[in-house]
Order: C-alpha cells, then structure tokens, then sequence
C-alpha cells in the first residue's frame, strides 16, 4: 500500500501548507483567487497541453475507457436526477456531478498507478477521458448557463473554442494525433509553467479551508453526503460490475479499472467552482471527504482484487 500512502501523503503536505500559509495572511486577501485563476487560466492549459501531445491516444479505444465513461456517466447522472428533483440549480448540479465522478487521475492517481498497479499508463484512459469529454462538456454547461462570461448566445456557444482547459486539451490532442514535433525551446517554458498546476490547486485548496467549518455541514450538506457517496462508492463499483460481467474483464485488468474509478475527486474541481463562483463550499467538502474515504476504499480494493 506504499503507493496509496504515498500519493495521499504528498497531497496531504502540500495542502497544509496551504492552509498555513492562508492564516498567516501571507498571499494577502486575495491570494487564494489569484492562484485558482493562475491554475485555471495559464498552469493548467499549459499541464494539460503537455500531458496530452506525448500521450499515446490509442488507449483510448479501449476497454477500459468504455468502463471508464459508462461508471463516469452512472455516478453524474444519478447525481444529476437528484438534483433536479431537488431543484439544487444548474451550476450546483454540475459541480456536484463532476465531485461524483471526476477521479484525481493526475497527482493522486498517477503515484497509485506506477506503485499500487505498477504501471502509469494505465491511468492514461481515464485522464485522457476525463480532460477531452467531461472537462470541455462540464464547463460548456457553466457557461451556457451563465456562471461564466456574459454575452449573447451565439458567443456562449462557442465556449469550447474560448475556454482555456478546452483548449489546451484539444491543442494537446491535436499535436499527438497528427504527430507534430513541438521544438524543445517551445515545449521546455510550456512544461514548466504547467507544473505550476498542482501546487497552485492542492495550495488554494488549502488557503480555502481555513476558518471553513466542519465538512458536510450547512446547506450543502446533502449534496456533499450525495456527491461523496457516489463517488467512493458506487462509482467503483459499478465499473467493477461492468468490468467483469459486461466486458469480461479479470485478473490485473479488473484491478486497474476498479482502483482508477476508486480515486477519489480531483482537486481542480474546486479551481472550476472558484472560477465560475458556484458550488465553492461543495466542492472542497466532497473533495475533502472523498480524498480520506478513498484511503480505506482503494486498499478494500487492492486487498479483494490484487
């Protein structure tokens, strides 16, 4: 399980510094705004553009990606039923959809890919899934619905083409499919203001918890308990079900698809929610509360089917 408590572990660090750093008052008022909009804007285009154009997107036919976005649609869409029963709004329902669904395939999963599954490719479906289908659509519908930049209809619905996260998924594929070479003193700055990404996320992450009461309270508590359910568990497994009775999977296989969709939500849903000014409070709290269950959940998992 080195790989588990690793990977939480480096998370853990990181986010409490962020906190630290939040009650000392050291980024100022605004330092936890600034630094989702330097994630949302520059770092993490730049991360994702990197991460997709030496990306192998063969995976994506796969198996694995079909288990991947049919638990993915399960677990939103449940959410997305209950919301609308419940009247919770556009925005809320989306943010909540996405904390149902949408795993930390990136800071999290990756670790857990090469220590727990022994192999960081194998992660590579879901991230390539979740930043070329469920980011672009999800914020598409914050915007659509308003949540974003104002304007008349037609603009809203170029979104897609505006949005930087979209772009720099799609840009990204682009370069891997057609096989174009980005020249090192093009890629080397892109590189490195991508790997501002994660430490911005996981440190405004942390500035947003101080002073914040206990998770899971408030009025978004039953969306939180909703969103953390799904996620942790009926997402994982649902994907194991459909892994072994529909695709027939068994063995390392099984494992793989079960573990990834065990991941819990990712911490830039909260960077979505900050920049759209929606669903803030659920966000943090799902996360919060996904990323600790998934501790006993993935190693429930591991021990079961490894």
């Amino acid at each position: 399980m080195r790989g588990v408590l690793s990977g939480f572990a480096v998370i853990t660090v990181v986010i409490a510094v962020g906190y630290l750093l939040g009650r000392g008052g050291h980024l100022g008022e605004r330092g936890r705004e600034v630094l989702t909009r330097l994630a949302f804007h520059v770092a993490s285009p730049a991360l994702l553009f990197t991460t997709l154009a030496q990306a192998d997107l063969s995976v994506i036919f796969s198996s694995r990606l079909l288990v991947t976005a049919m638990s993915t649609a399960a677990a939103a869409g449940a959410f997305v039923a209950v919301g609308v029963v419940r009247h919770w709004g556009v925005g809320r329902t989306t943010i909540g959809a996405l904390c149902s669904s949408y795993v930390n395939s990136g800071n999290l999963g990756i670790p857990i890919a090469v220590y727990v599954l022994g192999d960081a490719s194998l992660v590579a479906p879901v991230l390539l899934f979740q930043v070329v289908m469920v980011t672009p659509i999800a914020l598409t519908i914050l915007d659509l619905a308003g949540m974003g930049e104002k304007g008349p209809w037609w603009r809203r619905l170029l979104t897609p083409l505006r949005n930087p996260i979209a772009l720099g998924s799609l840009s990204g594929v682009l370069v891997s499919a057609t096989g174009i070479h980005v020249p090192g003193p093009v890629m080397d700055p892109i590189t490195l203001i991508g790997n501002m990404s994660v430490p911005a996320v996981l440190l405004a992450f942390g500035i947003s918890l101080r002073g914040s009461a206990l998770p899971g309270r408030g009025r978004d508590r039953h969306p939180v308990f909703l969103a953390v359910a799904l996620k942790a568990a009926a997402q994982p497994v649902v994907a194991w079900a459909l892994a072994a009775n529909v695709f027939g999977l068994h063995g390392a296989p099984l494992l793989d698809v079960t573990v990834t969709s065990a991941l819990p939500a990712a911490q830039n849903l909260y960077t979505y929610a900050g920049t759209y000014g929606v669903g803030e409070v659920l966000a943090r709290d799902a996360i919060l509360l996904s990323t600790a269950l998934s501790v006993p959940v993935l190693v429930v998992v591991a021990a079961l089917l490894g």
